[in-house]
């Protein structure tokens, strides 16, 4: 498909004294490959001719500062007169100029003010020129606390234009989870950035922030976006060498990315044999200390279990036992499932499955119900409620979670709570902390945790030992004796060769 004319007419280079002979015999000989060149940094040369010849003032694309409602937008483009210079200059059609500025756009060279997504409309949408400091032929690689600290950094600046969007505030406790460790390091280097920032002028903040936001956009699409940044192995293989990338100084105060390095650890090796100094050791040690207090399992054990469990399960595996309706993974028809999610009736074949495991009880609506009325008979339904409580929490939209975890904290774990559960001290001391220090979806996870096995080392135990339990599963297989027994009847013959229940005449 013609998408690259424009690329194509800018990829051929001035002829080159240095790589042709006087008598034009001898071919050009390509430019040694650089240790640090990107596997795609070719295109991204020829990308950036184009994005040049577009920011030229008297012939590029028109730049100008709109008005939208009561506010200006500095610096922006409308997609049309991109689309319409495009078209001008490559003596193209609509299609094909649409096609080449969403691929650039893809790349991050130009992006929409007011969307995540990196494609390019025919319309009056505006749009803005990225900074050349976020160009791809940089070869930077962003670390996962970079991102953080941008995240964390757009929750402290309180503007409507920068709240979070659900996939980045996802990704936001996914981040807080796995760095929580570090998180107050995080947290201060947003908030240095945070204050650069206020200082900054409005518009030029606008305008910055934008181009931020557009570098994580390519390094970070939002889910249905095409990922540019992802290497093609042949390309990397091609070099002879593992693709080497150059890091960024993130050491400047205030910078636009986190500081996750020391210069002293950019510039020397991480491995065993590379430490030098005492912290490095140090850090050193209490890794290995981690690994060691990490639990083996031999793998003729994991086999076992894993025979159990598959023996266990085999009547709830389409593939292993068949299925009324039909096989949802070969059939394509999801009516199995939907009938179990949606069926009132309680199956022996469901409370069955209620005596694997808690989790099972927990996923079940209806297992669940009947978990929550043995509680209520012990007095323990605090623990429950408790539970699905902190299981919303992590649900729940980023504006509410601090309102939420204040809600569960003076409703079960408050010294004047009306619902008291009971943990450690440990776990109480831990979650007091998080509750006054930094509020968020985690802030209870020790305490559900610790919950979570009370409940399945004693009330769950009981539960599935007691005689509420023992009368569902009977009476669920008297209904089913009954109902076979009942589909039986009017095969069954007599001696004389007529149906029963019924006269010979």
């Amino acid at each position: 498909m013609p998408v690259l004319p424009a690329l194509v007419e800018l990829k051929s280079p001035p002829p080159d004294s240095k790589n042709a002979t006087s008598n034009g015999d001898s071919a050009p000989v390509p430019p040694p490959i650089e240790e640090n060149q990107h596997p795609n940094h070719k295109l991204f040369i020829r990308m950036e001719q184009l994005v040049e010849r577009m920011q030229d003032e008297k012939e590029g694309v028109p730049v100008k500062n709109a008005k939208s409602f009561m506010s200006k937008v500095p610096s922006v483009f409308t997609g049309a007169d991109l689309i319409a210079w495009l078209q001008r200059t490559f003596e193209v059609d609509e299609q094909e100029a649409v096609n080449l500025a969403s691929l650039v756009a893809a790349h991050g060279y130009f992006f929409p003010v007011d969307a995540h997504n990196l494609t390019v409309l025919n319309d009056g949408t505006f749009y803005r020129f990225q900074t050349p400091y976020f160009w791809p032929s940089n070869c930077w690689e962003p670390e996962n606390t970079d991102y953080a600290v941008y995240l964390c950094k757009r929750t402290m600046l309180n503007k409507t234009r920068l709240e979070l969007a659900d996939y980045e505030a996802e990704n936001l406790s996914k981040l807080q989870k796995m760095f929580s460790r570090n998180w107050e390091f995080i947290y201060m280097q947003a908030e240095a950035q945070a204050k650069v920032d206020r200082k900054r002028d409005k518009m030029e903040r606008k305008v910055l922030d934008s181009q931020e936001r557009a570098f994580w956009d390519v390094h970070r699409p939002m889910p249905g976006c095409v990922n540019t940044t992802e290497i093609d192995i042949r390309k990397s293989c091609k070099l002879h060498k593992p693709l080497k990338t150059r890091k960024a100084n993130y050491n400047v105060p205030g910078g636009r990315l986190s500081p996750t390095l020391s210069t002293k650890g950019q510039q020397s090796g991480t491995g065993p044999g590379d430490v030098t100094s005492v912290e490095d050791l140090v850090a050193l040690r209490d890794c290995l200390k981690l690994r060691l207090n990490k639990s083996h399992v031999k793998m003729s054990k994991v086999a076992e279990f894993l025979v159990c469990g598959c023996e266990q399960y085999r009547e709830y595996d389409p593939f292993l036992t068949p299925t009324e309706p039909s096989n949802p993974w070969v059939s394509e028809d999801t009516a199995f499932w939907e009938l179990e999610r949606n069926c009132k009736e309680l199956t022996t074949r469901r409370v069955k499955r209620w005596a694997f495991s808690l989790d099972e009880v927990l996923r079940d609506p209806a297992g669940k119900e009947q978990f929550a009325k043995f509680l209520a008979k012990e007095y323990s339904s605090e623990n429950l409620n408790f539970y699905n409580n902190v299981s919303e929490l992590k649900s729940t939209s980023e504006k509410e979670v601090v309102d939420k975890v204040k809600e569960i904290w003076n409703e079960f774990l408050d010294a004047n709570s009306s619902n008291p559960v009971n943990i450690d001290s440990k776990c109480m001391d831990m979650t007091r902390r998080e509750v006054y220090a930094s509020p968020g979806r985690h802030t209870f996870d020790a305490a559900r945790d610790h919950i979570y096995k009370l409940m399945k080392s004693d009330s769950y135990t009981r539960f599935i030992k007691s005689e509420q339990y023992r009368e569902l599963l009977a009476a669920k297989r008297k209904t089913s004796v009954a109902q076979k027994t009942r589909s039986l009847m009017p095969i069954r013959l007599s001696t004389s060769g007529v149906p029963s229940g019924t006269t010979s005449s």
